[in-house]
């Protein structure tokens, strides 16, 4: 098992940045796989980052891309979601989710743990 943790949401006005964290515990973190999804009333849940074993390769939506920056650190068994020029469209639940191994994936249904999500709200 592996148990997520994510922290870092809140409200802000729109062009504002917030940074959101995960902490994970439970096994090997460099073994999984880390993405972002996040989940807005009335839609389906979507894809955000991903980011391999590494931190190395990564890949964003392109909602968000040149917006967000995912990163991670091993040692410290967390993986961050910096957001920078945020929108109010970016109002959203935060999910963090693990999936084990070496492929990564944009859809949620491939991941195998999943955090309690944190609430971004941005203000116009």
């Amino acid at each position: 098992q592996v148990q997520l943790v994510e922290a870092g949401g809140g409200l802000v006005q729109a062009g504002g940045s917030l940074r959101l964290s995960c902490a994970a515990s439970g096994r090997v973190f460099s073994n999984y796989v880390m993405a972002w999804f996040r989940l807005s009333p009335g839609k389906e849940r979507e894809f955000v980052a991903v980011i391999n074993w590494s931190g190395v390769s990564t890949y964003y939506a392109d909602s968000v891309k040149g917006r967000f920056t995912i990163s991670r650190a091993n040692a410290k068994n967390t993986v961050c979601l910096q957001m920078n020029s945020l929108k109010p469209e970016d109002t959203a639940v935060y999910y963090c989710a693990a999936r084990y191994g070496s492929i990564w994936w944009t859809n949620g249904l491939r991941y195998d743990y999943w955090g309690q999500g944190t609430q971004v709200t941005v203000s116009s």
